[in-house]
C-alpha cells in the first residue's frame, strides 16, 4: 500500500509547521488512517536545526492532547521534493521559497496549506513574535484545515 507522504512546511520548523504535523497525525491515528500517510515537517530556514518546537507549540497542542515535544526542527532538502507527494507551505513566503528550490514536476506538488485544504488564500500567521493568543488562533486555523486536508488527503493521490 502507498503511503501518501505529506510535508508542511513554515519558516523555522519550530511553531507552525510542527503543530500542523501534530494535529494531522492525531487526527489521521484517531480516524485509524494512520498506516495511510507518512507524515512530517520542515522549515525553509536552518536557524533552529535539532531544536525541539517552540514551548508554546508544544503548550498548546499537548491541551489539547497532543505530544509533539519529541519533533525536531529541521531544514528542508532536495530530497524531500522526491520523496514527498505533497508539499503543504503554511504561508505565500514560504511557498515562494519552496517554489524557487523545486524542479520540474516536484513543482506540481507545492501548494499553500489553506489554498489546497479550505481553498482560500489565507496564509496561517507566524505566531512566534506574538503570545499564547496567537498560538491558539494558529492551533484552531490548522484543526480547520487538517479536518478538510484528512478528508480529501487518501482520496487525491499522485502517481
Amino acid at each position: 500500500m502507498h503511503r501518501f507522504k505529506i510535508l508542511f512546511v513554515c519558516m523555522g520548523n519550530i511553531c507552525r509547521s510542527p503543530l500542523a504535523e501534530g494535529i494531522f497525525r492525531h487526527m489521521a491515528i484517531n480516524a485509524g488512517r494512520a498506516a495511510e500517510f507518512d507524515i512530517d515537517s520542515a522549515g525553509t530556514g536552518g536557524w533552529h536545526q535539532g531544536n525541539p518546537p517552540d514551548p508554546r507549540s508544544i503548550a498548546v497542542a499537548a491541551v489539547h492532547g497532543i505530544d509533539i515535544a519529541a519533533q525536531r526542527a529541521r531544514r528542508i532538502v532536495a530530497a524531500d521534493f522526491d520523496r514527498f507527494d505533497l508539499i503543504l507551505a503554511l504561508d505565500r513566503d514560504n511557498l515562494r521559497v519552496l517554489e524557487k528550490m523545486a524542479s520540474g514536476a516536484n513543482a506540481a506538488k507545492l501548494h499553500l496549506f489553506n489554498r489546497y485544504a479550505l481553498e482560500t488564500g489565507e496564509d496561517i500567521p507566524d505566531p512566534y513574535y506574538g503570545g499564547r493568543d496567537d498560538f491558539d488562533r494558529v492551533y484552531s486555523m490548522l484543526l480547520t484545515g487538517c479536518k478538510a486536508l484528512l478528508e480529501t488527503a487518501g482520496k487525491v493521490r499522485t502517481s
